[in-house]
């Protein structure tokens, strides 16, 4: 007997507050690092409205149609009725280092916004065929390679990079988010039916939205209110300052302005050290989401799922958008909340009318971010949890060991932003005079070492303890060889340090005379050690000896 799968269900409605307060994220980042960093402020504010929101909507729209479509294929293939699409989005790693490391260098030299827009869709385009190209390889790599190592490395990035970050938002503006944090914890782990049968993240959303604008009301009664109430404020100005921002923005095709910046390759050349590293570390994340959601119970094919990923991003340059666009982190949270294909193409077409209407400030302006995040905490436990559950329970150490490089990118990342806010003595200067320098016990050297490439970093350390676990001493000499290779060509561990500003130092590569430079020379030597290490372990250590060490050890 055929099992109906709908194309919408009510719990897809808390999955699109999830992946759409993501989203929303997203956009708003963009808004202003863009006006602030790269001149798109004025008259250049139309990049934004009139090129890079459309382009990035026409993106999402078909990623979100795509992958909910392949959902019902999958669906009707199994027989079932609790297939999860899987989610899509804007990249954040991505925007962000092509912000800091291409169109804003592009802006600081020529004062051009335009020219700023312009190597971001260069940036934006080279991702994307990159990934597009490493659909083909995909398989055989996640075939090779122990679940414990695709998902430990989700798991150091969901608990440093998304519950850490939301987190921080719910205990900055308690007032607004910690009763939509209880109503979410509610609903996800003592599932109970709310009144009138509404999902829980819809209600979580309205409670937090309501206080926030009661909050607002009071205020404005009892000026003299202390910060404490103050701080969850609403501003009524920014409702009116968005509102001359409404309008049709369709979006447009670029590709001629992309020939011609492409025409003279000395103009983009130089940025193929971000571009590279950025379009890999897309294909492993990607990868390693594709296999989460193969944990849950949801086999997607790997090619298409990460062809179409790269195609989105391609997309999105060819219609204005400097931003890639992926797979993202979370397909267990999406599950466990019940949503099913209908979420995914709900996100997909509110994010493109709010893109194509220039709407999208308006609803940031209207509705609190903190009244939403806590269903994104919600996904970054899921993560974490399920890196341990789906994974053998002997590899749980494996799986601990890949979480330390991506928690020791989020402690570089804060660290970095600190030094950038204080304006002081920089990284770059405490470094040259000490290599050793420590920040309350932390090496700088060091954690901004293991933050260069934390996501190869992660999955390789988790694969050679994974192989070890399990006598492959063969394998774990080739995990470590490739993470020499890696190491040795620039793309773990080596940087190059200008100021607060870190970027990746590539092997080959001319680097400015004032920047600070870590080859990582020494590790990858460390790396082939240990190859050597293992390898010498699989020629001594016999199938008998192996028996003989394990019943002792029994």
């Amino acid at each position: 007997m055929s099992v109906q799968y709908p194309l919408f269900v009510k719990r897809d409605i808390d999955g699109f507050f999830g992946l759409f307060i993501d989203n929303v994220v997203q956009l708003l980042l963009i808004l202003g690092l863009c006006s602030g960093l790269c001149g798109m402020t004025g008259e250049n504010a139309s990049l934004l409205f009139r090129y890079i929101f459309p382009g990035a909507a026409v993106s999402i729209l078909l990623g979100n149609l795509f992958y909910a479509w392949q959902a019902h294929r999958l669906a009707a293939k199994e027989n079932r009725s609790d297939v999860t699409a899987l989610p899509y989005g804007i990249n954040t790693p991505s925007l962000l280092v092509f912000v800091f490391f291409v169109m804003m260098p592009v802006y600081l030299e020529t004062k051009s916004a335009v020219d700023a827009w312009k190597m971001g869709l260069i940036a934006c385009l080279g991702s994307g065929v990159i990934e597009l190209l490493g659909a083909l390889f995909a398989g055989a790599i996640r075939k090779h390679t122990p679940r414990a190592a695709l998902l430990s490395t989700l798991a150091g990035i969901a608990i440093g990079f998304i519950a850490m970050t939301f987190t921080l938002q719910i205990f900055h503006k308690p007032l607004i988010a910690m009763a939509p944090l209880g109503l979410i914890l509610i609903a996800l782990f003592a599932p109970t039916r709310f009144p009138l049968g509404l999902p829980g993240g819809l209600v979580a959303v309205l409670v937090g939205t309501v206080t926030a604008w009661a909050l607002t009301l009071f205020t404005s009664w009892v000026p003299s209110a202390p910060t404490w109430i103050t701080g969850n404020t609403m501003s009524t100005a920014a409702i009116s300052e968005q509102f001359d921002r409404i309008g049709l923005y369709l979006p447009v095709f670029v590709g001629g302005q992309i020939f011609e910046v492409l025409k003279d390759w000395s103009n983009w050349f130089g940025f193929l050290s971000v571009i590279i590293p950025m379009g890999l570390f897309n294909i492993i994340g990607s990868m390693q989401n594709i296999e989460s959601a193969e944990a849950g119970g949801d086999s997607f094919a790997t090619g298409p799922s990460m062809a179409v990923n790269g195609i989105g991003t391609i997309i999105a340059a060819l219609f204005g958008s400097c931003f890639p666009t992926t797979i993202y982190i979370g397909h267990p949270g999406w599950k466990e909340l019940g949503s099913r294909a209908g979420y995914s193409s709900l996100n997909g077409v509110v994010v493109t009318l709010l893109c194509f209407s220039g709407l999208i400030g308006l609803a940031s302006a209207i509705v609190p971010i903190e009244a939403g995040v806590a269903i994104v905490l919600w996904i970054g436990i899921i993560i974490t949890a399920q890196s341990f559950q789906a994974t053998p329970d002997n590899h749980a150490p494996a799986v601990a060991i890949g979480l330390f490089p991506a928690i020791a990118a989020w402690g570089a990342t804060v660290m970095a932003g600190a030094f950038l806010a204080a304006k002081g003595t920089t990284m770059q200067e405490l470094l040259t005079a000490n290599s050793g320098t420590e920040v309350n016990g932390f090496l700088i050297e060091g954690l901004l070492s293991l933050e260069r490439g934390y996501i190869f970093t992660c999955m390789i350390l988790s694969a050679l303890a994974a192989n070890l676990i399990d006598r492959k001493f063969l394998s774990a000499a080739v995990w470590s060889f490739i993470a020499a290779i890696l190491t040795f060509v620039g793309l773990m561990h080596a940087f190059q340090l200008q100021g607060n500003i870190v970027d990746y130092w590539l092997i080959g590569q001319e680097t400015e005379k004032t920047a600070l430079n870590f080859s990582a020379t020494g590790i990858a030597i460390g790396y082939l050690a240990i190859s050597g290490i293992c390898l010498g372990f699989h020629l001594w250590a016999k199938p008998s000896k192996i028996d003989d060490v394990s019943a002792e050890i029994e």
